[in-house]
């Protein structure tokens, strides 16, 4: 009989490329989804939806009975928020995660993490391995990269897991990341960070689903973290270029020194929570991270234990996720910003 693998987060970008997938394995698929959670990219899938929180320890043990492998893609994602949003989102839903599956029989669990647990300042020189420290160099406010880190401290004591640590992931289902960089472009607000020479290793969706699956079945993999990553094919002005082009916009011209976006951006955000306000600025130190630094993480690990590495080249997965939004905004012609699942 095959495999039952219950997946958290099946309604986000890379739960849903994992559940699409699994089900085009033949494999059973049970996703666990919030009683609001928007499921459309989930109806053609023969996946057998079960309705719970994962705040609610009662409902995530039944969710797990009986299962082979759990993805707990379910985190909170966002550059902004409060430190409780953030805990309660990413840590607490973990921990809670993980009690359940030592009373449910210890599944194997695949946990996706992400390359921020390394925090601002990683090594310069040549490829950051997985063995690099984590939980160092945070700056105020990132939430995020902290709470990862306390996410993958739940798991010391789990006999069966595997983390999996992906950069900055795009495709289609994403309501996040590049529907925020298109709306930026086309407000005129993009500016090029620093001399826009820096590499950046976004990868793919369906690569990270693909890398996530053979991790979580591969016999080498336990108790192991590895990164799920492009090698860096393009440059911030490359991404820039690209997405101008998709969108019939003109290039970026202006530019402004990573410092002086770093600067700024504190600046911003500092006002916006002394203002106690809920909706994210303009720009974060988060979207400056992800945009204006180097990332050059090694996928060497992946490549040896379980064969994987990313296929699709840049361009072509822009396009179809650009293509993809673009339908999204015909379907929706006043709505251009979509919400978080």
């Amino acid at each position: 009989m095959a495999k039952l693998h219950l997946i958290t987060g099946a309604t986000g970008l890379l739960g849903s490329h994992i559940a699409k997938q699994l089900c085009e394995a033949g494999e059973r698929v049970r996703a666990f989804i919030r009683p609001t959670s928007d499921t459309r990219h989930l109806r053609d899938l023969d996946v057998e939806l079960y309705t719970g929180q994962l705040d609610d320890i009662a409902s995530i043990r039944r969710a797990v009975e009986g299962t082979d492998i759990v993805y707990h893609c379910a985190a909170c994602v966002s550059d902004w928020g409060s430190w409780n949003e953030f805990h309660t989102g990413t840590v607490v839903t973990t921990k809670n995660l993980v009690q359940a599956c030592l009373k449910a029989g210890t599944p194997r669990i695949l946990h996706v993490s992400s390359i921020s647990v390394y925090g601002k300042r990683v090594p310069k020189d040549g490829l950051v391995p997985e063995s690099t420290p984590i939980g160092q160099s945070h700056w105020l406010w990132d939430h995020y990269g902290r709470t990862k880190v306390l996410a993958e401290e739940q798991f010391q004591k789990y006999p069966d897991v595997v983390i999996v640590r992906p950069s900055w992931v795009y495709g289609p289902c994403d309501r996040n990341s590049i529907p925020r960089v298109i709306k930026a472009l086309r407000s005129g607000r993009v500016r090029v960070i620093g001399p826009g020479d820096n590499t950046l290793n976004m990868v793919f969706a369906a690569d990270v689903a693909r890398g996530a699956v053979l991790a979580a079945q591969s016999n080498k993999t336990q108790g192991k973290s590895y990164h799920l990553c492009s090698p860096g094919e393009a440059t911030q002005r490359d991404l820039l270029d690209l997405l101008c082009n998709q969108l019939k916009l003109p290039p970026v011209k202006r530019t402004i020194p990573l410092q002086w976006a770093w600067r700024a951006a504190f600046l911003v955000e500092l006002l916006f929570r002394i203002a106690r306000r809920r909706q994210p600025p303009p720009i974060t130190r988060r979207a400056i991270y992800m945009i204006g630094r180097t990332t050059r993480f090694s996928i060497e690990a992946a490549e040896r234990d379980f064969g994987w590495k990313p296929l699709m080249p840049l361009q072509d997965g822009l396009k179809t996720t650009v293509d993809w939004y673009l339908q999204q905004e015909q379907q929706k012609p006043n709505n251009h910003q979509q919400s978080e699942s």
